[in-house]
């Protein structure tokens, strides 16, 4: 389990802010569940836990400066 901050990664970073409304909302039509909170557990708990538990206890470069 990683603590302290994350390692930066540009491509990651506008990865994720270029995923579009178009793109969830077909697969919340396609994919029951999708997008709905509480969803996690309910298909994988092991991977649901690790991530409540890193999200605790990282941080990366935009807490910085907030």
């Amino acid at each position: 389990m990683k603590f302290g901050m994350r390692t930066p990664s540009l491509r990651k970073s506008i990865s994720a802010r270029t995923t579009g409304r178009l793109k969830r909302s077909v697969k919340r039509q396609l994919i029951p569940g999708y997008g709905r909170k509480g969803m996690g557990v309910l298909r994988d708990p092991k991977r649901a836990a690790y991530n409540a538990v890193y999200r605790r206890t990282t941080f990366g470069l935009g807490d910085l400066f907030k």
